[in-house]
């Protein structure tokens, strides 16, 4: 069976069009600037040349419209019509407390998201339109929800409530949910197989380091805690984003800054992390190549990136009683062996031990870098969400 995988942004579209007899990749591509002057679709068929379309998208209904026409193109194409796309899973951000598990759209569903609006608001509204753009272009295709927040609805209460009056979260479902899951969740389990653990008591922690980044920890694959909260900005120090940080500091700054609270997010969202930490970049390259030239303020950053993560790892395997696996994904985890080297330092005292010509030669493929006499188990494993949103489709859908 064919999955198409659709996920959107409130200007842009991701896709894969997924063979699951093979797990083989026919087509993928990308939609940009929906809504912005300048709109564009690159569509990549296996096998095929790149194909460009440059044409004006006001939304995302005519966006998907030029998907499914690139995917059954007579030139371009990898189908000869949308009846060989057996269903379409869809990267959905927050569902809040109400569903814990991929599933089927329906109306419900679609409440559901549109609720939960204030909670994602760039994301659930992109994701919503995306629903129903498929539903329009395809009536009666079976469409699935796979949630962000999925992963993280196996934690306990210990793990996901805030210490604020109770009623908040009875009345707001205030909480911690973490974010990635669909990621977390994929990598958890690969590193289970991959390292030849046990399928249903393994212990593992996942780092999912990219611009955005979370660290999750899971016992046989299903999540204790994980570092995002509520919203995305909680945890680890990101490109943009703050991180933890004393909420007082929100209050000090706006009195002092003449901000409102809405703007002050603002700055921690987007001007924070390691690019307003730094001043230089977002980008972990750029401050890397500033700490060879002696840049001290880059070298602070990273060394305050990397103490963040150790500190984030250590805390979850005290949460575990112990850790079988530890895995770096996502694009500095998966590329940055410096950065890997630099946060496992931290952990000679449990006995792990990287090797350290495995580590540099660890680049976007799955590969195990310790030693064999490492007391635990780390592994660099690309993530795969796109497969893993098609994976519970397929299973939905048989």
């Amino acid at each position: 069976m064919n999955i198409l995988v659709l996920n959107c942004g409130s200007s842009s579209l991701k896709y894969q069009l997924i063979n699951m007899d093979d797990e083989s990749v026919i087509a993928k591509g990308l939609v940009e600037r929906i809504g912005i002057e300048g709109s564009i679709l690159t569509h990549k068929p296996t096998g095929k040349d790149k194909y460009v379309v440059e044409t004006p998208m006001k939304d995302h209904n005519i966006a998907v419209k030029l998907v499914l026409d690139a995917l059954v193109d007579p030139e371009h194409g990898v189908i000869k019509s949308t009846d060989e796309i057996g269903a379409v899973g869809h990267r959905v951000l927050h569902a809040g407390e109400a569903y814990k598990e991929s599933c089927l759209v329906t109306e419900d569903v679609k409440r559901v998201i549109k609720e939960c609006f204030d909670l994602g608001p760039l994301h659930n509204p992109a994701n919503l339109i995306g629903i129903e753009a498929v539903e329009a272009a395809m009536p009666g295709k079976k469409n699935i929800a796979v949630w962000d927040t999925a992963f993280g609805g196996t934690m306990e209460p210990k793990a996901y409530l805030y210490a604020i009056p109770r009623e908040y979260y009875e009345k707001y479902h205030v909480r911690r949910y973490g974010f990635h899951g669909t990621s977390h969740m994929f990598v958890s389990g690969e590193t289970i197989k991959f390292a030849g653990l046990n399928k249903d008591n393994a212990k593992v922690i996942v780092c999912h380091l990219g611009n955005g980044a979370s660290i999750s920890a899971s016992i046989g694959g299903k999540c204790v805690d994980t570092s995002m909260g509520l919203t995305p900005l909680e945890g680890l120090i990101m490109g943009t984003r703050s991180g933890d940080l004393d909420p007082a500091i929100l209050e000090y700054l706006c009195n002092h800054e003449n901000m409102t609270i809405s703007e002050m997010l603002n700055v921690l969202n987007k001007k924070s992390g390691i690019l307003g930490m730094s001043g230089i970049s977002s980008d972990f390259r750029d401050l890397i190549a500033e700490v060879d030239k002696g840049n001290q303020i880059a070298k602070d950053t990273l060394d305050a990136y990397a103490y963040r993560v150790a500190k984030y790892i250590g805390s979850y395997v005290a949460a575990m009683n112990g850790v079988d696996a530890i895995a770096f994904t996502a694009g500095v985890g998966e590329n940055n062996a410096r950065i890997r080297k630099m946060i496992l330092s931290y952990f000679n005292y449990l006995g792990i031990e990287v090797d350290d010509a495995a580590n540099e030669a660890a680049v976007g493929e799955t590969k195990m870098i310790s030693t064999a006499d490492s007391k635990v188990k780390v592994v660099v494993l690309p993530t795969n969400e796109e497969l893993a949103i098609a994976r519970d489709t397929l299973a939905l859908v048989k």
